[in-house]
């Protein structure tokens, strides 16, 4: 079905019907005794409800243009913003195609999460996206943007709580949509990767007609289509450590395990006890025995096997791969095989803005966004060891076995423990399915000395994630392994497998092909699940000038908003029973009304000295109260200098799925078991992958910030100015997942006793850690914003202009509740977080513009931070436990991931006054990132990195004007 069909079919559009005629009423309804004028136009800086005439405010806000973003060359407002200095660790980058919130884009500033970021269209808010970032924080998708709507994006790069309410204690991203046009823009391009692949298509139209002074109304509608091709792993082959899954070249062994889980373990290294993996061929655990051996290995004398397969050929089930492993194992790079860099996705994106003036006074306003985006995105295959947990407990996979009277059991006659890479049940598939909607419709007016401003709004997301690829539990275990008991699970939660002839079993590796199609569809069913958020507001608010203080008259607004919040995800079916191998059970469900009130008072004490403060108070049906004041002050002691500082309170209500009625995560993550290593290991308790299952907790309270801001704006002369802001950041109460370590410590645990070493006391491997939400540990932020900007004049009409834009943090530290403090500062830490893409201590853009006549050229350079590859400062040893003993020294031997600069260049050439050619170059150098493999965010290298991983990349286009 094609996305235009599929988009007539949907509830939200037909609602984008009956939004549109409200929006064309306002256009074609006449005014009879309309009279036009003309009033000044007052500034609305984010950050503040007061208009003024004066942009620069004491709080630092980073304005940046409909130019700017024409010339980076990005092909989205998300990536737009995600190369921004201020943009750190917890971003969700659209590439995360296997995370919890995947198809979706989100900011963080500061490194807070994109939960602690607020994002703003036109001042106000909108639905967060249908799934949660890490299963746990709600957050607003910046893929709904429409790119060409946009006039400019405005930053508040301090606490904003006081103003907008929750979820802006790291700012606020305020994107600022055209309000009117006259006339039509058409805009296309075309872009693909040297490499031929990634192949981007897009198509935009922007239509503006009527004019508000003579017409007395303004009709703007925007219709975007882009199209983007999926790039393979396996197409970076030799791009360094691009889409890698086989480190055993830069100094790794076999059995590396880390962060993003074990590397050669899951694609077919055979040893001894637990590590081997699983096998393309099937590894096969000797009966009596803790060593494990594939079932392509010919030496029955070592391996005890008592019957042989000569069809189990590793050369031929690898594809030929090199090097296989010296112990034995039949291996493949899986992720080289069956995963993505970029998956493909197909979107369409509509922005309609309606304006009428009622009369000279009065304008009526209407506003209506709709989204909707496919995509799809391989992974690895599944394997059939997997434990997963649930709401019920754990579901230890590890047993799982070949049967006695298995066909393809090389322990005939007696079960054995399989380990075994699916690849003939094919890669592990999500197709998403995303739509967004936001309509407004509201009253601006002026009454008196007073400049009102009153809405509704209604927004909502909902995304549909359609997963193949994945075992159903219950099946495998009976198709592999036909006990009694395991059929009666079987029979009992599978109607496909009670349709199956008795006595099926699931052939394996070289003799898959004699399965049936009926087999698979009992084996691995379409999993289908649905998130859903809305959001209902109706707000007023007020400004006006009262009195007069000697620098000039105070300014005065008061606001109200009443808003109502519902998020629901369903579970996948069958996760919320452990019955998914290898996938998570997440799932929440809330809702709530927020009741606002603030105030906000500007006044300029002397001509050079202006203080403002603000108050505000929330209400949350289930949270309680939150009361956030701020106060800033700005001193210009001469012209052309002048100096700004902000106090700042904060806060974050609970989200859905930290607070609500119901649900859970299942997630991996980082922990150190002491209880058992203290056994098997004393003195060698390395920290390693395990299972969490989190649940909510109804008496958390909102998390709490403090932010401080001090800096300097020079307008050193009329082409040059700089711009210096110091910040501190103090998060408290913060909401996190009990910590593994802690869990670990309370005996919070389930473990396989199955598994267990013959050492004395051994309490067995960890499959589940139980947790649940608590107000936790407290986070500071310092740091400095660097703005730099100068023009030069030259000779023939010629301008240049560049400019710089840096963050840099002094110091960013965590302290846990038992007073362990992590400073992540330059390290791979958080790992907690999205991605673990690490905090690096600077991210600077360089930017540089050439014009002459109908020329313009840009250049921007990013620059990435090295990291130090330890989870904190202080850490002794490697984020990845690189084996030091290797007999090839790996790149990161001394435990550092180096810094990262891409280069992108951009020309734009006016063939007339109405059209205009232009030509992007990402990755001008064709630079390749450096390897990163702490990262669960992406395949050998660091999202952050992302342009290096596709490569130099061309796009042309051209917009022309009627």
């Amino acid at each position: 079905m094609t996305l235009s069909k599929r988009l007539r079919k949907t509830p939200i559009a037909r609602s984008v019907s009956v939004a549109l005629l409200a929006l064309g009423s306002i256009a074609t309804s006449q005014q009879a005794n309309a009279q036009s004028g003309q009033t000044l136009e007052r500034v609305e800086i984010t950050g503040s409800n007061i208009k003024r005439s004066e942009v620069e405010t004491a709080a630092p806000v980073q304005i940046l243009t409909r130019e700017d973003i024409q010339r980076s060359g990005k092909a989205s407002v998300a990536e737009f913003l995600q190369t921004l200095a201020v943009d750190n660790q917890g971003s969700v980058p659209t590439t995360f195609s296997n995370g919890f919130a995947a198809g979706a884009s989100g900011i963080s500033l500061r490194g807070l999460g994109a939960a602690s970021t607020l994002v703003l269209v036109n001042g106000r808010r909108i639905a967060p996206y249908g799934l949660a970032d890490d299963g746990q924080k709600i957050f607003a998708d910046l893929n709904v943007l429409p790119l060409e709507a946009v006039e400019r994006v405005e930053i508040l790069k301090d606490g904003g709580s006081a103003i907008y309410g929750s979820d802006a204690i790291a700012g606020v991203v305020n994107v600022i949509l055209k309000k009117n046009q006259v006339g039509t823009v058409f805009k296309a391009t075309l872009g693909q990767s040297r490499y031929g692949d990634g192949a981007e298509s897009s198509a935009a139209i922007t239509h503006g007609f009527g004019n508000l002074e003579s017409d007395q109304y303004n009709v703007l509608l925007n219709f975007e289509v882009t199209k983007k091709g999926a790039i393979a792993a396996g197409d970076r082959i030799g791009r360094g450590p691009v889409g890698l899954g086989d480190y055993r070249g830069y100094g790794y062994d076999s059995y590396y395990g880390g962060p993003a889980g074990s590397i050669l373990n899951s694609v077919g290294a055979a040893g001894d006890t637990l590590p081997a993996g699983s096998s393309v061929a099937g590894n096969v655990r000797k009966p009596g025995s803790l060593l494990y051996f594939s079932r392509s290995n010919p030496n029955t004398s070592e391996t005890g096997f008592t019957k042989a397969f000569p069809g189990a050929n590793c050369a031929k089930l690898s594809g030929g791969y090199q090097p296989q492993d010296a112990a034995g194992g039949c291996v493949i790079d899986a992720n080289r095989v069956y995963s993505q860099i970029q998956p493909q996705s197909e979107a369409i994106n509509f922005f309609g803005r309606g304006t009428r003036s009622l009369d000279q006074n009065t304008e009526a306003y209407a506003e209506l966004n709709f989204y909707t985006n496919q995509s799809s995105a391989t992974s690895t295959p599944s394997t059939v060891s997997s434990s997963v947990g649930s709401p019920i407990g754990a579901r230890v996979n590890s047993g799982v076995s070949l049967g006695s009277q298995h066909p393809d059991n090389p322990y005939f006659g007696t079960a054995a423990r399989l380990r075994y890479l699916a690849t003939d049940v094919g890669p592990r598939i999500s197709n998403l399915d995303s739509q967004f909607i936001r309509f407004v419709s509201g009253l601006k007016l002026t009454r008196g000395a007073w400049d009102l401003d009153t809405a509704i709004l209604y927004s909502e997301s909902k995304t549909t994630n359609e997963r193949t690829g994945y075992l159903n539990r219950d099946v495998t275990f009976a198709l592999l392994n036909p006990s009694a008991a395991n059929v009666a699970a079987a029979t009992a939660s599978s109607a496909a497998y009670r349709a199956l002839p008795a006595g099926t079993y699931w052939r394996i590796a070289e003799n898959s092909n004699l399965n049936s199609r009926d087999l698979y569809a009992a084996l691995s069913p379409t999993l289908t699940n649905t998130g859903l958020s809305k959001t209902s507001q109706i707000d007023f608010k007020g400004s006006r000038e009262i009195g007069q203080l000697p620098g000039g008259p105070i300014g005065l607004a008061v606001g109200t908003e009443i808003r109502r919040e519902s998020v629901r995800l369903g579970p996948t079916p069958g996760t919320e029973v452990g019955n998914i191998i290898g996938l998570g059970y997440s799932a929440y469900e809330a809702s709530r009304t927020v009741i606002g009130t603030y105030a906000e008072a500007l006044m300029p004490i002397a001509k050079a000295l202006e203080l403002n403060a603000a108050i505000r108070t929330d209400n949350y049906s289930e949270a309680g109260s939150s009361v956030t004041p701020k106060v800033g002050v700005k001193w210009r002691p001469v012209n052309g200098f002048a100096l700004r500082g902000t106090f700042a309170q904060g806060f974050r209500a609970p989200g859905a799925a930290e607070k609500g009625t119901s649900g859970g995560v299942a997630a991996y993550t980082l922990g150190t078991d002491n209880p058992r290593c203290a056994v098997i290991t004393p003195g060698d308790c390395s920290a390693g992958a395990v299972a969490m299952l989190t649940i909510p907790n109804t008496e958390l309270k909102p998390e709490k910030s403090d932010t401080t801001t001090f800096g300097a704006v020079w307008d050193i002369s009329p082409r040059t100015s700089f711009v210096a802001d110091l910040f501190e950041i103090k998060r408290r109460n913060e909401i996190n997942a009990e910590t593994p370590d802690a869990a670990i410590k309370n005996g919070h645990v389930i473990r396989d006793l199955t598994s267990a070493s013959n050492v004395p006391g051994d309490p067995g491997p960890i499959v589940l850690v139980l947790s649940k939400y608590i107000n936790s540990s407290q986070t500071t932020i310092r740091g400095v914003d660097f703005d730099l900007k100068h023009r030069f004049d030259l000779d023939g009409g010629q301008k240049v202009t560049v400019g710089a834009t840096a963050t840099h943090f002094f110091n960013w530290t965590r302290v846990d509740p038992d007073g362990t403090v992590y400073n992540y500062n330059g390290t791979h830490g958080n790992c907690d977080v999205t991605n673990c893409i690490g905090t690096p201590k600077d991210r600077i853009n360089f930017v540089a513009t050439w014009e002459q006549g109908p020329w313009s050229v840009s250049s921007l350079a990013s620059y990435r931070g090295s990291l130090k590859n330890i989870l904190y400062k202080g850490a002794t040893e490697c984020a990845d436990h690189k084996d030091y003993d290797g007999a090839i020294p790996g790149p990161n031997a001394d435990c550092k991931i180096s810094s990262f600069t891409t280069v992108d260049l951009s020309a734009r050439y006016k063939l007339t006054a109405k059209t205009e050619i232009f030509g992007v170059v990402r990755n001008v150098f064709d630079k390749i990132p450096p390897l990163d493999h702490t990262t669960y965010g992406a395949l050998g290298y660091n999202p952050l990195d992302y342009s290096g991983a596709v490569g130099r990349y061309l796009k042309v286009g051209v917009r022309h004007a009627f």
